[in-house]
């Protein structure tokens, strides 16, 4: 629909990366745009996903998966995760392009790709290749903690989200339905 699709990073350490890549899916949404939306190392069970599925004209591929925090991971599991991570890019991307004989997407909102890179679970040469060569329409949105330089060179925007003060600091968790 757009005729200039850019990339966006919403990187950092603050709350809001990936409320701001779902806030603009549904703007892109209530625009007649196609938007797909795929979680990497998150679980299904959060209130985004609850509420994105309801909405026509987004995708929200499920994330079928929990191989739990990276710093957990026995060497066994993190390459099941690099398996499936890698395996999910690349089946999203091409369903974005429309290589699967449907239409292609509009827009494509990758969360917590840059941090799948940065843990060697996306190969982020690939990801930049991929930013490269995608059509010229494609607006892509990637959220994750400390993209490196070379992908942030691929971006068209970069906001970062800084952590000035967080309930976590005082012992507070995780709420359902605000920060999940």
């Amino acid at each position: 629909m757009n005729e200039t699709g850019l990339v966006q990073i919403y990187c950092g350490d603050g709350k809001g990366k990936t409320t701001a890549a779902i806030g603009a899916a549904v703007r892109a949404a209530g625009r007649g745009y196609r938007v797909l939306v795929a979680r990497l190392l998150k679980t299904d069970d959060s209130g985004e996903v609850k509420g994105l599925v309801h909405i026509p004209g987004i995708t929200v591929l499920p994330c079928d998966r929990n191989f739990g925090f990276s710093w957990n991971m026995t060497q066994s599991q993190r390459k099941a995760a690099a398996l499936y991570y890698e395996h999910c890019f690349l089946t999203t991307w091409n369903m974005a392009l429309g290589a699967g004989g449907e239409e292609p997407y509009d827009m494509l909102v990758l969360d917590e790709a840059i941090g799948a890179c940065n843990l060697g679970f996306v190969d982020e040469a690939g990801l930049i290749k991929a930013l490269k060569e995608k059509p010229a329409s494609l607006e892509v949105i990637l959220t994750g903690r400390s993209p490196s330089e070379a992908l942030q060179d691929q971006a068209d925007y970069i906001t970062e989200m800084i952590m000035r003060r967080h309930p976590y600091e005082r012992g507070i968790g995780a709420r359902e339905g605000i920060e999940y």
